[in-house]
């Protein structure tokens, strides 16, 4: 009987792991740029095993598993809807690459979030947190507020006399790329400049979340139904353990 409980227990926990996945996700479907998360289970071994009471292989009961659990979730890199909005500090990338922006510790960090804006010092910085975007030497970007600018296909932004080569860059693998809030994210291997022949970045234009509200609605509900079962399950369990238990004592 504890063995079945120990089975609904991992399952409950799984399901509430994937229910805060979950939530974050639709948190953020609204978030320009976002890439949501997937949680990624994995078979346990039954509890004895996992607390060293028996080995994986010897035949016992102990190796006919110990139900599920959440190792870890992987980031959806897949590119969002691309929307019009005719603000010509809104940019979206149609295809592969990243912007670079400035973190906290003054390296270098990616994002596909383009919702850019000028800030008091007429340098090009993130909207809501007012991170330097940087050019492709990672240098930043000063502009002038009053005077009129564009922004080509291939990351030229173009302003009298001035151009400067946005930074563009794409991972060579998305394995190496660590979230680390405020839709950014920090690359742990080697990172490729983006071709100007690759390149086609759009104006007046952003990418929106990954993130669907209804498939993410959709899973929040699955993710519940899962969890109150295994709760049931627990009770019921519980339940006529105490009886076999009081059957025990009155005979």
């Amino acid at each position: 009987m504890r063995y079945g409980m120990y089975i609904s227990a991992e399952g409950a926990k799984a399901q509430a792991d994937r229910l805060d996945v979950i939530a974050n996700n639709v948190a953020n479907a609204n978030t320009v740029g976002f890439k949501p998360e997937v949680p990624i289970f994995q078979a346990r071994f039954s509890e004895a095993i996992q607390q060293g009471q028996a080995s994986p292989g010897d035949g016992s009961i102990n190796n006919i598993g110990g139900g599920v659990k959440l190792i870890e979730t992987a980031t959806n890199f897949a590119g969002g809807e691309i929307k019009s909005t005719g603000n010509p500090l809104d940019l979206a990338i149609a295809g592969k690459g990243f912007f670079h922006v400035r973190g906290d510790d003054g390296t270098t960090l990616l994002t596909r979030a383009g919702d850019f804006a000028i800030n008091a010092e007429g340098m090009l910085v993130t909207r809501d947190e007012n991170r330097p975007v940087l050019d492709q030497s990672n240098g930043e970007i000063e502009l002038d507020p009053i005077n009129p600018w564009t922004v080509t296909s291939d990351g030229y932004l173009l302003q009298g006399d001035n151009a400067f080569a946005l930074g563009l860059s794409q991972p060579k693998s998305f394995d190496d790329m660590v979230k680390v809030g405020e839709n950014l994210f920090r690359p742990g291997g080697q990172v490729d400049v983006v071709p100007l022949e690759e390149r086609n970045v759009r104006q007046g234009f952003l990418e929106l979340s990954v993130a669907n509200s209804v498939r993410q609605m959709m899973d929040m509900i699955e993710t519940t139904r899962a969890f109150e079962a295994n709760t049931r399950m627990i009770q019921n369990q519980d339940s006529t353990l105490g009886t076999l238990i009081s059957r025990v004592l009155k005979a």
